[in-house]
């Protein structure tokens, strides 16, 4: 675009560009000016007089609040993935080191009242909070997460089963639950062991998963907390029926979600979906837990067996109602629910990655 200057015109005559029409290219009216204005391009890229220029940073994870799709799929990705390739260390787990401290914090704390309770909860569970903003989300999902060593202890009483050694399968399956396995028979063992990985499938892995998306590493280490507070002091037992009431609170309150998305998963992804929600409906409200009873009768429904019945605890029985109307399950049957559980933890990590892109864009 060619210009004239208003010196080749006269002294007050006007600016005229060559180009027609108002606007950048149009006439101009006024003093004319002296300097040769730099190019739109220029002008926006140029540096301020007096100013250097800053230099220009690559946006990471952790450099400002703008999503990056690759960081936030990863972090929970990358985690889930260590878990199950590597699963939980035999020793020095952070867990177990918690658990350690849990302990002896209780020796000063422990009080047969509701409120020494709650501030053990609230002391364990809000450090675990702040430690965890300092931890990056993949490791603190890889720590936190348990899927890979339920899913080993749930084979090795799929293998005894199938052998025939039927009292090698009761001890293997009493460390999974805490029932007497010692007058169980074949589908007893079974049974039990379908039912805990029903159920941790749910604390040991898509809670933490909802979790971690909601609210990063804090979230995961303070669910965890949580989880495993409840399982040493949240009992009905003399000692720590109120003691332990705050801890058996919060981590029914926290499963709330993780436990319906599980049960909605096994509905889904199960071999009978209408049979997974029916015995969810039907059944899950006779359950004691508000959040294992959904999760158990789902996968009830989805593998066509009957879970629930009667449980001995220390001499006591329990009854958790029957869920579900198919048959007593078998060592197939718990190799099904192995891999249904398995489906149910790749479906809820691809859920809660997206949940977290989502909130990250935000």
């Amino acid at each position: 675009m060619r210009r004239w200057s208003a010196r080749r015109r006269g002294r007050g005559s006007r600016r005229w560009s060559s180009a027609p029409g108002g606007g950048p290219g149009g006439p101009r009216c006024g003093r004319p000016s002296r300097r040769r204005r730099a190019p739109d391009r220029a002008r926006r890229t140029a540096p301020r007089a007096g100013r250097p220029a800053a230099p220009r940073r690559a946006w990471t994870c952790r450099s400002g609040p703008r999503p990056s799709p690759g960081c936030a799929l990863s972090d929970l990705a990358l985690g889930y993935v260590a878990d199950r390739l590597v699963g939980d260390p035999r020793r020095w787990h952070p867990v177990a080191g918690f658990g350690r401290l849990a302990g002896a914090l209780e020796r000063l704390t422990y009080a047969d009242r509701r409120a020494p309770g709650v501030g053990h909860l609230a002391v364990l569970v809000g450090g675990a909070a702040l430690v965890g903003r300092r931890v990056p989300v993949a490791l603190a999902t890889w720590v936190v997460l348990g899927g890979t060593s339920l899913d080993r202890e749930a084979a090795a009483v799929e293998r005894l089963l199938a052998a025939g050694d039927l009292e090698a399968a009761r001890r293997q399956v009493g460390r999974l639950v805490g029932r007497d396995t010692s007058v169980l028979d074949a589908h007893g063992v079974a049974r039990a062991a379908l039912e805990s990985v029903a159920e941790n499938t749910s604390d040991a892995v898509v809670a933490p998963l909802v979790w971690g998306a909601l609210l990063g590493s804090p979230g995961l280490l303070a669910y965890r907390a949580a989880n495993t507070l409840d399982a040493m002091v949240g009992h009905r037992s003399a000692r720590y029926e109120r003691f332990g009431w705050a801890a058996a609170r919060l981590d029914d309150v926290l499963n709330l979600p993780g436990a319906r998305l599980t049960a909605l998963l096994a509905t889904l992804l199960g071999d009978d979906p209408a049979g997974a929600w029916r015995a969810w409906r039907r059944d899950a409200r006779h359950h004691p837990s508000p959040n294992a009873g959904p999760v158990e009768a789902a996968f009830a429904g989805a593998l066509g067996v009957r879970l629930g019945g009667v449980n001995v605890y220390a001499g006591r029985a329990e009854d958790r109602h029957v869920l579900g109307d198919g048959r007593a399950p078998t060592h197939e049957d718990l190799a099904r629910g192995r891999r249904l559980a398995s489906r149910v933890g790749w479906a809820a990590l691809a859920a809660c990655s997206a949940t977290r892109l989502l909130r990250r864009r935000r």
